[in-house]
């Protein structure tokens, strides 16, 4: 898929939709802020979440005191919408809109969280793009935590085909420079009340 056409397909989601009405919607994000919780990260440490969209993840962070935050997404639309709903946190979130198959990060993060934008890469220059940006822009011994649909999950999300992954997939994929410190298989309930399979890793830089 081209890259407009990439764009195109998001805008018109966030444009179109209410953020309950996504299938990846979750209310309060209990389980990812409990993983980065568990993995005693300094409050000042800089941390990004690849395809925020309109999750309350950042929100949920803030609330427990990190104060260097990120936010991207392809889709200008829900960094507006962003930029309204979380008016208030002080110090204000850094948004960014960005393609992450292009994107090339400006500086170094401690923790770099993707639930479910690593999968819709399928082509290997940007598979290869992702392994290379994650590798040189997350610090030494800095954290990885990584969301996609599993080889039980759905082929397809939002329409558009995505890859899937076992634990192993992931090891053979980012072990050259990652330690594997967790892996697990969960399930997400979507609003429409079906269930998809996602692998959850969390990765420690070498």
């Amino acid at each position: 898929m081209e890259r407009i056409s990439k764009n195109a397909h998001w805008e018109n989601v966030y444009n179109t939709k209410k953020f309950e009405e996504v299938s990846w919607y979750i209310d309060t994000p209990t389980y990812f802020v409990k993983l980065i919780s568990d993995l005693s990260i300094p409050k000042d440490a800089n941390i990004i979440d690849i395809g925020c969209g309109e999750s309350k993840l950042l929100e949920n962070l803030h609330q427990k005191g990190y104060h260097h935050l990120s936010g991207l997404d392809i889709s200008q639309k829900s960094i507006e919408k962003n930029k309204i709903t979380f008016s208030h946190l002080t110090p204000n979130i850094n948004w960014i809109v960005a393609d992450i198959s292009t994107f090339e990060p400006s500086e170094k993060y401690y923790l770099w969280h993707d639930r479910a934008v690593f999968h819709f890469l399928t082509e290997d220059n940007e598979i290869n793009h992702y392994k290379e940006i994650v590798s040189n822009n997350i610090t030494h011994h800095g954290y990885f935590i990584l969301s996609t649909f599993s080889k039980n999950g759905p082929l397809k999300c939002s329409g558009l085909e995505i890859k899937q992954y076992n634990h192993e997939d992931i090891e053979k994929t980012f072990g050259e420079n990652f330690d594997i410190l967790h892996q697990e298989y969960i399930e997400h309930q979507t609003p429409f009340d079906t269930i998809q399979n996602f692998q959850v890793s969390v990765l420690k830089r070498k």
